[in-house]
């Protein structure tokens, strides 16, 4: 015997009528979660390089062309998604804007860059940049005018990313504590130096920048600790280290510095060092989160 075919529109036929009203009151609730705002605020991004290596700094640029009519009643988050093609987060670069969002004025232009480095996420190919604003304490996210992809997640950019065999191979040597890694954060790890702290690694032959993000234990040193760097036995900087948040500083080197042998040796040294309790023993420098080499192109 033959069936009638059964469809959705003969189902709804039968629902009574409660479940109706109780799926606009769900499609109502869900409609507050979301409303219709006007864009606080257009977005844009660049990046310094569209082709960046795991593991090497890069700066990113943010800009937000703030929209002539809006008016953010109070202090919001740029959280910024790096993810793959797929939707896979890599890494975040959520920050606060160096103008509170509570300050920005109609018509305005805010626009800064942010030094950060390409974690070490076991990804090569294309990178895919999102962002928004949102409140740490409530977690709405202001409505921008960009593409969106997402709940208020619109993208911004786009790069790629390289294997971590394109930069040059920084060697640890003599001078370190084993690396540690934040508990919270898997990729967010550090190691501290003793009172000399050696990298080497093979020589260039062209000038070349130095990078060094550190912090500093600054409640245990008055006057704080001093740092030289050198290039062999070469001073090539020096600094006070007064960061207690980690800071990124960079020390130029010129081929001539480097000179013509095949590998050389970069030395962190600092004048005083502490114990941080009385059950750990370890005599520590300054903590570093980074080095790198970036030879010019």
């Amino acid at each position: 015997m033959n069936r009638p075919a059964f469809s959705v529109r003969s189902a709804h036929q039968f629902l009574p009528v409660w479940l109706y009203v109780l799926m606009a009151l769900v499609a109502a609730g869900c409609g507050r979660d979301e409303p219709n705002d006007p864009p606080v605020a257009t977005p844009s991004f660049a990046i310094e390089r569209n082709r960046v290596a795991i593991g090497s700094p890069v700066e990113l640029k943010y800009r937000f062309d703030v929209a002539p009519a809006a008016n953010i009643d109070g202090d919001y988050w740029v959280f910024v998604h790096v993810l793959d093609p797929g939707g896979e987060q890599l890494w975040t670069d959520d920050h606060e804007p160096p103008v509170p969002t509570s300050q920005w004025k109609p018509g305005q232009t805010v626009e800064y860059a942010r030094k950060v480095f390409v974690p070490n996420y076991p990804y090569i190919g294309e990178a895919v940049v999102r962002l928004g604003l949102y409140s740490q304490e409530t977690g709405h996210r202001l409505a921008l005018s960009a593409q969106e992809a997402s709940r208020r997640e619109y993208v911004v950019g786009r790069f790629q990313i390289l294997p971590q065999s394109e930069n040059i191979f920084l060697i640890d040597k003599a001078g370190w504590h084993p690396v540690e890694v934040a508990p919270d954060n898997p990729s967010s790890e550090w190691k501290w130096t003793r009172d000399r702290a050696v990298v080497s690694f093979r020589n260039p032959k062209r000038d070349a920048t130095f990078y060094l993000q550190y912090d500093a234990r600054v409640d245990q040193f008055n006057p704080p600790q001093q740092v030289t760097i050198r290039l062999g036995d070469e001073v090539i900087g020096s600094f006070t280290a007064d960061a207690e948040d980690p800071t990124l500083l960079t020390f130029p080197i010129a081929a001539a510095q480097l000179g013509a042998r095949e590998m050389a040796e970069i030395s962190i040294h600092v004048d005083k060092t502490f114990k941080p309790t009385a059950g750990d023993t370890r005599d520590l420098g300054i903590r570093v989160f980074h080095t790198f080499l970036e030879a010019k192109q």
